[in-house]
């Protein structure tokens, strides 16, 4: 009978160890993935970042669905995307929350899913957007409700919620529509990290501002102020803006074909002029870098937003610094993730998809042609590859399977690619 009894007992330990054992590894990586911060995300590979808005229409007022927002998330979760940005809360636009919402829902129906957020809260001056005289030194009323909202979704989201960044671009100087003072900024990035230190946000939250490099000290020394400064030693880290492809007009030294290159076939001169646009990327970049150090401060610097238009009948097309097209975009977007992801630097690039409220009433303005797909999902040169290896196979948007543009001739995509002007050319036109 004891015999019986041990055999009995073997027998049950057996099949409960059997049981643990036979699948381990997904409860170990939910485990895993519960714990992930901004700290362990930020800056891998394996984390890829970018910035996101499934708006369709040429108006805000037609808000995406949960299910075409669950439909992007899954484009881009098959990129290799695993953090998107956001870019404000404020009502009556549920953008924000309801990414949140269609990510938590994707969790629920696959608990393998992972998706991470960089929550944007809007920030400006008062009078920002109105006919009224805008006053830069002093803050909009409603800057107090956007980050409630911001801290009320952090909340509620804690898991997919990871960053929140106090305003987007609100302190450069270019930004005359509504930037403001760095000491807003400082004052609700303090209030943020007194929350955290009080228990009311979660403790591993990163606090940041997403910027210009120039708000970031990288430039001239009139954003060197003791605002700034405090900013600077207040963010969890440094979320700063670099765009060569605006600076191909502003700044166009870096971006004309040398007399040295001039005689170099034209695909050359592209390929060498996209990546001096990394390069003038990289110095900005080093500039903030030894402005924080400066300080006395050692903290991770990422990239918030960075991206190449495809379309531009202004500045940026043919009559202008020509840098537009579909193949310098691929080259660009190729380079930029081979240098950030080789450095540890998060890369959140601008952006996703086409936005054609952003210019609503230019169609071929570049600002509404930023994304590596277009509005109706066709993917763009730089992510053609992905197509060709069946990464987004059964997966569609707005119904449509994803496809490459130009029906994916390479041939026809060439003939709309413009060699930049030369330095000479640019600097007589100075």
């Amino acid at each position: 009978m004891k015999l019986k009894i041990n055999i009995l007992i073997i027998a049950v330990v057996s099949m409960v160890m059997s049981s643990c054992n036979q699948n381990p590894k997904p409860h170990k990586e939910m485990q895993i993935r519960k714990q992930l911060t901004a700290k362990d995300i930020l800056g891998s590979p394996n984390y890829l970042a970018i910035s996101y808005g499934g708006y369709r229409e040429k108006a805000r007022d037609s808000q995406p669905t949960i299910e075409e927002l669950k439909d992007d998330i899954k484009i881009l979760s098959a990129m290799g995307i695993k953090i998107l940005r956001t870019y404000n809360v404020q009502l009556p636009l549920p953008h924000a929350s309801n990414i949140l919402k269609a990510i938590e829902e994707l969790k629920k129906e696959d608990p393998n899913f992972e998706m991470y957020v960089m929550l944007g809260a809007w920030i400006d001056c008062i009078n920002a957007w109105t006919e009224y005289p805008v006053d830069h030194d002093i803050e909009s009323p409603n800057n107090v409700a956007e980050i409630d909202r911001a801290v009320a979704l952090a909340n509620q989201y804690p898991d997919i919620v990871k960053v929140i960044a106090v305003g987007n671009e609100a302190m450069v100087k270019w930004a005359t529509s509504y930037y403001v003072q760095p000491n807003v900024i400082l004052k609700w990035v303090t209030h943020l990290q007194d929350l955290k230190q009080d228990g009311k946000l979660p403790t591993d939250l990163w606090i940041t501002s997403s910027d210009d490099f120039a708000s970031w000290g990288g430039a001239e020394d009139s954003y060197h102020v003791e605002d700034l400064e405090n900013l600077i030693k207040a963010v969890d880290y440094i979320s700063m803006h670099s765009y060569p492809y605006h600076n191909s007009h502003y700044n166009p030294e870096f971006w004309g074909i040398p007399e040295a290159e001039e005689n170099l076939p034209e695909i050359d001169k592209v390929d060498a002029a996209i990546k001096r646009a990394i390069d003038f990327s990289k110095r900005q970049y080093d500039s903030v870098n030894n402005y924080m150090k400066s300080l006395g401060v050692n903290k991770p610097i990422h990239i918030g937003e960075t991206g190449w238009a495809t379309v531009s009948k202004g500045f940026y097309g043919p009559n202008g610094s020509r840098a537009t097209d579909e193949y310098k975009q691929g080259l660009y977007y190729n380079l930029m993730r081979e240098w950030t992801n080789k450095e540890g630097i998060s890369c959140f690039y601008f952006e996703a998809f086409n936005e054609q409220w952003k210019d609503a009433h230019h169609p071929n303005g570049s600002e509404n042609h930023f994304g590596l797909f277009t509005i109706d999902g066709k993917a763009k040169y730089p992510i053609w590859d992905l197509v060709d290896k069946g990464v987004f196979k059964g997966l569609t948007r707005d119904g449509l399977p994803i496809t490459k543009t130009y029906d994916g001739d390479k041939e026809a995509l060439m003939k709309d690619v413009l060699v930049p002007p030369s330095l000479n050319e640019i600097m007589a036109h100075r």
